[in-house]
């Protein structure tokens, strides 16, 4: 059943891919990393962000895992979001129509993203795929590697002329950014980075986010996502943690030797050790060494007991 905006919040774990060594997917794997994230109990799973590698896959792929999310999930009446995310416009207009048929709680995608469009292109595009979504609404996702970042401005000016879409994944900034997300975009659900969800709340801004803290442990996001209803102090004061985790130990892999966002997200997973995720992304991509996940564990559970639970 599809289900209104106002149930697209909170905290939302990425489906992550394991590749064998040969790179093909490991559809048993999958499987059973859906049934952990739904005994986690999180808010939502949602498949092929940047971390569910959605640039690396055939068509035939794709639908495979799409069916194979809907039907756990299904199963077990958890909210669900399928990414249709792809550079060329034209298969993505498709995996729109197909993801459709499955009936999530929405649809994520990205721009075309070859060359960036205007304004009036993108507000041309999305409003063409929610045609092709048939009812299910849409989420923008606006990562800051796109061609085109947008500012609050003028996603705002697009998304009053997109009607199809109900929420936009972005980076967030600091207060000047906050300030403008609140002028330009009051009344759209908005998700922020994970390690920055508290914060975002307490700005009166994010409806949830589409989480690496997810990545690192859904458990742990989860009750740390709940804290902040109950106690923000406390869940701020975990997110400086978690911030200083990343900036210390996770964002080195990428500012100092190169690897993908999505090399950083299975590493969190690795970390954590949930699921039978792995470090190893498909070719030609670069994976961290799984000895750098065990290194760091022991360093994540003393800093973060609260997530690594």
């Amino acid at each position: 059943m599809t289900r209104g905006k106002d149930e697209i919040r909170g905290n939302w774990a990425s489906l992550l891919l394991p590749i064998e060594a040969d790179d093909s997917i490991e559809f048993s794997k999958l499987a059973e990393e859906v049934d952990i994230l739904i005994d986690a109990r999180v808010d939502g799973i949602y498949s092929n962000g940047t971390a569910g590698e959605f640039h690396n896959q055939t068509e035939e792929e794709f639908d495979r895992i799409q069916s194979l999310l809907a039907e756990r999930c299904g199963t077990a009446d958890l909210a669900f979001i399928i990414g249709a995310c792809q550079p060329d416009p034209t298969i993505m207009l498709d995996r729109v129509r197909r993801a459709a048929s499955l009936r999530p709680a929405a649809i994520q995608m990205i721009l075309p993203d070859w060359w960036p469009v205007t304004n009036g292109e993108a507000i041309d595009f999305l409003n063409r795929a929610s045609d092709r979504a048939d009812g299910v609404p849409l989420i923008l996702y606006n990562p800051p590697h796109a061609k085109r970042v947008l500012s609050p401005e003028d996603l705002g000016g697009i998304l009053a002329n997109a009607p199809g879409v109900v929420g936009v994944k972005l980076a967030d900034g600091g207060a000047d950014w906050y300030e403008d997300a609140r002028r330009h975009l009051q009344g759209v659900p908005l998700f922020v980075p994970g390690h920055h969800l508290a914060t975002g709340i307490r700005e009166g801004v994010a409806a949830g986010s589409f989480s690496n803290v997810a990545c690192l442990n859904p458990r742990g996001a989860q009750r740390w996502t709940e804290l902040m209803q109950s106690d923000m102090e406390a869940a701020l004061e975990i997110e400086r943690r978690i911030c200083r985790f990343m900036d210390e130990h996770i964002v080195p892999f990428r500012q100092q030797s190169g690897f993908s966002n999505a090399a950083l997200d299975k590493l969190l997973a690795a970390i954590g050790n949930w699921g039978p995720v792995g470090t190893r992304l498909r070719f030609p991509y670069r994976s961290i060494p799984s000895n750098d996940a065990e290194r760091l564990q022991a360093i994540a559970k003393a800093e973060l007991p609260e997530i690594i639970v």
